[in-house]
């Protein structure tokens, strides 16, 4: 095989606010729309809430996944977003968790696959 698969952004947010990152409603809201902004394939999704806050989310994609682990008590979240369709489709995807989660910062490290 010659090229790349796709492209995985490993991104670290923090200093997020607390309520976007407690429970599953939201954060599964927040990461369809994402995918919408992006125009991304959703094929599946799950969700999982932690007791009593913290979120495990994961939407399956034509295009690969998106998920997103948060840890409202340091108001942080790491998410990976992997699009086998371009770096320009995942840099889509991540400038729409920006606007959603508005972290004061966030770290990523770019995987060519």
């Amino acid at each position: 095989m010659t090229g790349t698969m796709g492209v995985h952004l490993l991104v670290n947010l923090y200093g997020c606010p607390k309520e976007l990152l407690e429970y599953k409603e939201g954060v599964a809201k927040l990461l369809n729309e994402i995918v919408v902004e992006a125009k991304l394939t959703k094929v599946s999704e799950s969700h999982f809430q932690f007791d009593p806050i913290g979120v495990t989310s994961v939407i399956l994609l034509a295009e690969s996944h998106i998920s997103i682990h948060t840890w409202p008590e340091h108001n942080s979240a790491a998410v990976d977003i992997f699009c086998c369709n371009g770096e320009e489709v995942a840099n889509k995807a991540l400038h729409a968790l920006l606007a959603k989660f508005t972290p004061e910062k966030y770290d990523k490290q770019i995987v060519k696959r």
